[in-house]
C-alpha cells in the first residue's frame, strides 16, 4: 500500500514514515495541506495518517477537503492532544481511525491492520462494481450464447482450462470476443474471487507499457515523482490479461517471460526482485507464427504462452449464431431506445446473412444499433442498415474478369489496393505508375509495402 503522511514535524514524519516502510509498504511525506492535496492529485495513495495540527492549519478541514476529493480513502487522524471529543469528531468528518501520539509500534500495527483490511474491501467494492457494469456488457455482447459446433469447441477448451494454473493464448480477429472469453475463463476458475486485470500491449508505447506492467521506482525516468506499482502487482493472487499480446515491443518479451517461467519480475530502475503470484491469459489478432519468421516475437515466449490455445471463430462462420445475434442485439437496443420492433424484414435479414462481417461481433452491434434508431417502421428493413451491407456483390457489381467493381461491397481500402495492383500491372515502370496515380514515388513505394507488393 502506499502511504501519505501529513505532519509538519519532520522528525515525527521522516520516523513515521520509515515505520510504514519497514512494513513492506511505501510512505511519503508532506509537511502542510497544500503539499499534502497536489501530492494526492498527483500520486496514487491508498491511505493517509494526517495530524490534527498543521501550523496554522486544523487538520479536521484538511480531512473535509481530502474526503471531497477521494470519498473511499481511509485518513487515520492522529495528534499530541487527543481527547475522546476531538477523536468523536475526526469520526463524524469521515476520518477511519484515530490514533494519539507518541504511540508505540504494537499501537501503530494495530491500526494498519485495519487500514489494510479496509483497503482490501474497498477493491472488492470496486472489482464487484466492475463485474457488475462487465455483465450488463455481456448482457449486449451475447458471446458465450453459441449454437455452432466451431464455437461450443473453442468454449469447451477454454472452460476445461479454467479450473488448471496453465496459461492461455486466445487468437482471433478484432471483435470475435476474445476479452470477454477471458474473463469468462477467469470466473470459472478458483480465481474468480481475485483480481481481473487488463494490459493493452498495443496502447502504450515500450516506456510507459513496461511501467504500466511491472511498475517503477521513484526517480526512475523523468515524471516518476513516485513509487508505482503495475499491473502484475495489481493482479496478485488472481489474472492478468494481456490483451494484443503480438504487439509487444521485443525489449519487454524477456522480462514477460521470466514473469512467466519464474514468477519474477523487477520495477523500472529498481534491482529489487519481487515474486509474482497470478494466472496470465493472452489474446492476439496476429499471426504470432509469422511474427516469429520475422524476428518479431522470441519463440520462447511463444511457446510459453502456447500452453492452451484457441482461436475464436469470425462471424462469418457461424451463420447460426450471427442471425441469433442479430436478433439479440435488436431487442436489447430497442428496449434501450424505446421502440417496439418485431424483428427484421425477410431483405434486412437477407444482407445480414450475406454480409461477410470483417469487423465481426463490433461492426454487427453498431450496425444493429444504428438501424434501431434509424428505422421508420415497426420492423427493421433492408433500408435501415448501414450502406455497405446494402452494396453486396449482386448481378453488375463484378465485372466479367471477376474482379470487383466501385459499388462492391468492399472497403476503400481494398478498392484503393485493388486499383494500385491494375495500375502497376498495366505500366512498365514506377514512374510512369505514380504519374497516372498522381502521387510521387515515395509514396508509391510506402503504398507498395503496406499492401505487402514488395
Amino acid at each position: 500500500m502506499n502511504f501519505l503522511v501529513i505532519d509538519d514535524n519532520k522528525i515525527f514524519r521522516d520516523a513515521t514514515c520509515l515505520m510504514i516502510d519497514g512494513t513492506g509498504n511505501y510512505a511519503e511525506g508532506a509537511d502542510c495541506g497544500e503539499v499534502a492535496l497536489a501530492s494526492l492529485r498527483a500520486g496514487e495513495f491508498n491511505a493517509v495518517l494526517l495530524d490534527l495540527h498543521l501550523r496554522e492549519e486544523n487538520g479536521l478541514d484538511l480531512l473535509e477537503q481530502i474526503l471531497k476529493d477521494q470519498p473511499r480513502l481511509p485518513v487515520v487522524m492522529f495528534t499530541a492532544q487527543g481527547n475522546v471529543k476531538t477523536a468523536v469528531d475526526a469520526m463524524r468528518r469521515g476520518a477511519m481511525d484515530f490514533l494519539e501520539k507518541p504511540f508505540t509500534r504494537e499501537q501503530f500495527h494495530l491500526v494498519l491492520a485495519r487500514v489494510q483490511r479496509f483497503h482490501q474491501l474497498s477493491q472488492n467494492i470496486e472489482r464487484l462494481e466492475q463485474e457488475v457494469q462487465e455483465s450488463k456488457a455481456q448482457s449486449v455482447d451475447p458471446i458465450l450464447e453459441f449454437t455452432t459446433p466451431a464455437m461450443r469447441e473453442v468454449m469447451d477448451v477454454l472452460l476445461r482450462a479454467a479450473k488448471t494454473s496453465a496459461s492461455i493464448l486466445i487468437c482471433g480477429e478484432n471483435g470475435t470476443g476474445k476479452s470477454i472469453a477471458a474473463r469468462a475463463v477467469h470466473q470459472q476458475s478458483p480465481l474468480s474471487d481475485k483480481p481481473f486485470v487488463t494490459v493493452s500491449c498495443a496502447s502504450l508505447s515500450k516506456e510507459l507499457l513496461e511501467s504500466a506492467l511491472f511498475g517503477h521506482a521513484k526517480g526512475s525516468f523523468t515524471g516518476a515523482v513516485k513509487d508505482h506499482w503495475g499491473k502484475v502487482k495489481a493482479a496478485a493472487g488472481g489474472t492478468l490479461f494481456l490483451d494484443e499480446i503480438g504487439d509487444l515491443p521485443m525489449d519487454i518479451q524477456p522480462k514477460l517471460l521470466r514473469l512467466l517461467q519464474e514468477r519474477e519480475y523487477e520495477r523500472v530502475g529498481e534491482n529489487i526482485t519481487r515474486h509474482a503470484d497470478m494466472r496470465v491469459i493472452a489474446a492476439t489478432n496476429r499471426d504470432l507464427k509469422k511474427s516469429l519468421a520475422e524476428g518479431a516475437f522470441r519463440e520462447d515466449l511463444y511457446f510459453r504462452l502456447n500452453v492452451i490455445t484457441v482461436v475464436m471463430p469470425p462471424l462469418r462462420e457461424r451463420q447460426d449464431d450471427l442471425l441469433r445475434f442479430a436478433e439479440h442485439y435488436l431487442k436489447y437496443f430497442a428496449a434501450q431506445c424505446g421502440r417496439r420492433l418485431k424483428g427484421f424484414s425477410k431483405e434486412a435479414m437477407a444482407c445480414i446473412a450475406a454480409y461477410p462481417w470483417p469487423g465481426n461481433l463490433r461492426e454487427l452491434r453498431n450496425a444493429i444499433e444504428r438501424a434501431v434508431i434509424l428505422a421508420r417502421g415497426n420492423e427493421l428493413v433492408a433500408e435501415d442498415l448501414p450502406a455497405e451491407l446494402r452494396g453486396l456483390p449482386t448481378a453488375g457489381t463484378i465485372a466479367s474478369d471477376g474482379q470487383q467493381q466501385i459499388g462492391s461491397a468492399i472497403t476503400m481500402q481494398k478498392i484503393e489496393e485493388l486499383h494500385l495492383r491494375k495500375v502497376l500491372e498495366r505500366t512498365p515502370g514506377m514512374t510512369e505508375a505514380s504519374e497516372i496515380l498522381g502521387i510521387d514515388r515515395a509514396t508509391l513505394y510506402r503504398m507498395r509495402k503496406r499492401f505487402g507488393m514488395d
